[in-house]
Order: structure tokens, then sequence, then C-alpha cells
């Protein structure tokens, strides 16, 4: 393939500079960041993982949640860069391309509703990862609200739609909602049904739903045959089903012939970690880390999605270890995929 970049905006392409200085040397150390591909553009020897980042908060605040999940991105290029370059993990396997930056958009647009904004961050992360994918790579997309399931998704069905035959999009969820309201304009809250409906997702699995965050009219809809789910009541309280056994389900009701899967995790599911909604009653970090890389090494993934975390609250909670758990999330899927190969 061409040299190519995108044009978009809101996008800035790494900064090498930047980023080296962000990197912490030790003598006899080499850390991951000093041999990850710093390059903006995606190019014919670009290797497999591609990182993205996307900073803003529009699609929480859009569905009344609290913002601050646009500081996850510098928090975990913070700790990610930083972590020990080795057999496990090879910076040489990934490439940091760049991140998006819709922090300033709701002030340029105006009189602009928060959720026409969200659509308008649609339109500018699909072709990007339709990009990505289409090249064969897999994008590992951090930061942001849920509300970007929704182009993540959109943009895998547009590559997918240029194989022969077109290639089917499913998507597993490790999630405390649904994200499956209404279709009432985007936000955080609506990407799969948006994805759902307009053809974009075939299959869809969520696991650890909290049955006290879904809407009576949401439960109805979820019973869909396009759709499987366990709620976090079910696997933890009645003990219907352990939460190994819950990822199983998920992972053979999406991992269907020729389909690839969007892996999505939102971490507000993760007990106590920062996020637009913060969860006393979760999911742990440990489930967290296995379902990441449980998902790279048996779906045949598209994409990984990290998404809801924070560095600080609009509220001015902070908890800098954000950063780091994304990190691991990250590095537990990457290792999952490379074991699978």
């Amino acid at each position: 393939m061409a040299n190519s970049s995108p044009t978009d905006m809101h996008f800035y392409p790494v900064d090498p500079a930047q980023t080296r200085a962000r990197i912490k040397t030790r003598p006899h150390e080499t850390k991951l960041g000093e041999r990850i591909r710093l390059h903006g553009v995606l190019q014919e020897n670009s290797p497999r993982f591609v990182l993205l980042g996307i900073r803003e908060d529009l699609g929480a605040r859009a569905n009344l949640g609290l913002g601050g999940a646009a500081s996850a991105w510098d928090g975990f290029l913070d700790a990610f860069l930083n972590i020990q370059d080795n057999p496990f993990l090879r910076g040489a396997d990934i490439q940091l391309l760049g991140h998006f930056d819709f922090t300033a958009l709701d002030s340029v647009q105006g009189s602009s509703s928060l959720r026409d904004l969200v659509a308008l961050m649609d339109d500018e992360i699909a072709p990007l990862i339709t990009q990505i994918v289409a090249s064969g790579r897999i994008p590992l997309i951090l930061g942001g609200s849920h509300a970007s399931a929704y182009p993540n998704l959109r943009g895998c069905a547009e590559a997918g739609r240029m194989t022969q035959p077109a290639r089917q999009v499913n998507c597993i969820n490790l999630d405390a909602h649904s994200d499956y309201r209404p279709m009432e304009g985007r936000h955080s809250g609506n990407g799969f049904r948006y994805a759902h409906e307009q053809g974009y997702l075939q299959r869809y699995a969520i696991i650890g739903l909290h049955e006290n965050y879904t809407p009576d009219q949401v439960w109805q809809d979820l019973h869909h045959p396009d759709i499987q789910f366990s709620t976090w009541e079910d696997i933890f309280l009645r003990e219907k089903i352990n939460f190994s056994q819950a990822l199983d389900r998920a992972i053979n009701f999406v991992q269907t012939p020729g389909a690839v899967v969007g892996i999505e995790l939102d971490l507000d599911c993760i007990e106590r970690v920062l996020s637009s909604a913060v969860t006393p009653s979760g999911v742990s970090t440990q489930q967290a880390r296995y379902y990441a890389y449980q998902t790279g090494l048996r779906c045949n993934a598209a994409y990984l999605h990290l998404c809801e975390g924070a560095i600080k609250l609009e509220n001015g909670l902070e908890d800098r270890s954000t950063g780091k758990l994304l990190s691991y999330l990250v590095s537990d899927f990457v290792k999952g995929v490379l074991d699978r190969s």
C-alpha cells in the first residue's frame, strides 16, 4: 500500500520528539517506547498493531455522565512507553500513529448539541479505522467515551465490505452497561444500537451487565437472536455461571466462521477504577486482564477499544494508576494475539 495519512482536522499524527520525552531511560534496560515505531502514517512495512488515541468526553457528557475520559490517553502513554521491551512484548510490533483531540469541539461548534458533536466525531474516526483495518492491521484504540464503539464498528464493517466475500463484524463487550439505548441522537449509551440497526454490527455479546442499570425497554430489546449476554448478578450473586464460563459463551457466540470481532472493554465495569461511572461493585482488574488476553488469544480480533477510564474527572477526583491499568490491558491483549499466531 502507498504511504497514507488521515486528513481529519482533529487528528494529530505522533510527534516523535514529544513522545520520546515521556520515556524514562535507565542503563542496562530498554523501554518499550525506545523501540515502538513512531510514525504518523501507515506504510507497507507498518507493524501489525497500530496504537491510536482519542481525547474526548463528549459522548459521556451527552449521556449525562461525568467528563474526564479525555485525560486517559496521556496517562496511558506515560505508563505504556515505560514498560520493558523484552521477549514477552516488543515495541517493534507496535506503531504509535497519533491521536484524535476533540476537547475543544463543543466551543468551536458554538450552539451545536453534544449529541450532534458526537456524530461529527463518528465521521472523523470511522474512516481512519477503515484505513487501518483494511491494511490488515489491528488498531489499539485508547481513551475517550464509549461513544466511539460505533465508529469503530462502522469502520471495520466498511473495511470488511472491501473483501470478497464481505466479512461479518461481531463484537464482544465487557461492560456494566449494554450501551444499547434508543437511537435518540448519538452518545456513549447507544453506540452498539446504532451499529446494529445500521448493519455495521451483526452479533453482539455482553459480559457482566448490571441489572440495576439496564432500563426495562433495553432489557426487552436485548432479547434478540443477534445478542447474547450474561449479567453480573448471574455470575457473582446467583452463581448460575462463573466468569470464565460467561467469557467462553460470549466468545463462542461471536467467533463465527469468516467474521472479525471487535473487542470492547469499558473501564466503568472494573471495581473502583476512575471512570465516568465509577462502580464500587464490578469485575476485578485480574478478570479484566484475563478478558483482554483471552479475547486476543481466541477471537479473530479486528481491534481493541479501551474506554471511559480517566486520570482526572471533572469533579476533581484523580487517580494516576488508571494509565498503568490501561497499559496492562493493552499489553495483555497484544500478548494474546501474538500467542495465537
